[in-house]
């Protein structure tokens, strides 16, 4: 599949706090705006690579008026779903199945489904927390509430705040090591004008100041919470080449899961991610290396998953992350610059789909924050109980 696809169009939504809209009506709009961008109608496009059950094919392909839809399929990898996605469109346009494909994501992470909210705002592990034993193939929830809520353990935080723990006590790293990552998010959020945290600049002293939530985790170490939608466009390359905009190439795609997928704590190591599986399967279908990457857009969720993603990728060895990111390296002016329209952290919540878009843009040398003359970018991804996906896109 090495550069036999390439994503031709993007597009987004307003990134806010209470949209006042369905999710749907907010992917239909996103997905306009992306097919728009690609110099097509929704009649031109083929098939959908939907994230979970947030909407679903039929209304969506009804609502934009896709006429012609030959492919569809829903994956379920929580955050990694994106990145993973442009694996499963590139196949379906390579073979034929589509001739192009939208990817779209959107959701109302604030206003409907933050942790916050309780019982009565969304939060299905909250409300189900002390319901009868869950059955069924959905193991992981079966986890969470049979085993996890019960011992007061249900919010991402405390979850993640495990790897957390065990890899800062084993390795030394420090707050400031962490606050890194916010820094930085913040700090190039401020160019970028749809970036919910932008005008609103962070300093170490605001982070170190900021209440603990799950030990090592304080406030600041957490991903924003938004209402809002993106969506991308890919079709072939041979297609591409007649298309507005400069072609952004899949060079290389895959996805990563751990064993098991569905659990922490029945790991043998749990420091197994996802991403140390699918990077060097997506480094290899590029047949690029680490030192020609000109960016990179990390998932952060948190922001100890971003540490341990560049150890998964071999950026530094196991444990001499903190001083990897010491120094500047990762800032806009550094040697490798991430997470360059904020993040999740500091631009908005859409899983890793924001990244995608912010990695075409900046291939298409049209970023609010450009990365001189990049000609190659790394987007990952990571869900639920860290599964991972990775996508190497060149110019």
């Amino acid at each position: 599949m090495m550069d036999q696809s390439c994503i031709v169009g993007v597009g987004e939504t307003a990134f806010v706090r209470g949209s006042g809209r369905t999710v749907l009506s907010q992917v239909a709009e996103a997905c306009q705006r992306a097919t728009a961008d690609a110099g097509l109608v929704p009649s031109d496009v083929g098939g959908l690579v939907l994230s979970g059950n947030k909407v679903f094919s039929e209304a969506l392909a009804a609502t934009i008026g896709m006429d012609n839809l030959t492919y569809s399929v829903s994956l379920h990898h929580g955050g990694a779903n994106p990145v993973a996605a442009l694996q499963s469109a590139a196949m379906a346009v390579t073979t034929g199945v589509a001739s192009a494909v939208l990817i779209p994501y959107g959701w109302n992470g604030y206003s409907e489904t933050r942790i916050s909210r309780g019982p009565d705002g969304g939060s299905e592990t909250v409300a189900a927390s002390s319901a009868e034993p869950v059955t069924g193939d959905d193991t992981m929830s079966a986890a969470v509430l049979n085993a996890y809520a019960p011992m007061g353990v249900f919010a991402p935080v405390q979850f993640y705040s495990w790897l957390a723990t065990r890899h800062s006590e084993l390795y030394g790293i420090t707050p400031e090591h962490t606050a890194e990552i916010a820094l930085l998010s913040r700090s190039n959020a401020q160019s970028n004008p749809k970036a919910y945290m932008r005008g609103r600049p962070l300093t170490l002293e605001d982070y170190l100041a900021s209440p603990m939530i799950s030990s090592p985790l304080r406030m600041f170490d957490c991903c924003l919470e938004t209402d809002g939608a993106c969506a991308v466009v890919v079709t072939s390359a041979e297609r591409a080449r007649d298309l507005p905009h400069t072609p952004v190439y899949i060079n290389g795609v895959a996805e990563g899961h751990p064993y098991p997928a569905d659990e922490f704590e029945s790991r043998a190591d749990i420091a197994d991610i996802g991403l140390a599986r699918a990077a060097p399967r997506a480094f290899a279908m590029a047949d690029v290396t680490l030192a020609d990457l000109d960016f990179a857009q990390i998932y952060d969720c948190f922001t100890y998953v971003v540490l341990l993603q560049l150890e998964a990728l071999g950026l530094c060895g196991t444990g001499e992350v903190g001083d990897y990111v010491s120094g500047g390296r990762l800032r806009i002016d550094g040697e490798l610059p991430i997470n360059t329209h904020g993040g999740l952290h500091s631009e908005a919540h859409v899983e890793s789909l924001n990244h995608v878009v912010e990695a075409v843009r900046q291939l298409r040398h049209e970023a609010d924050l450009q990365v001189d003359g990049c000609e190659v970018g790394l987007v990952t991804g990571w869900g639920n109980f860290a599964e991972g996906s990775a996508a190497i896109l060149r110019r």
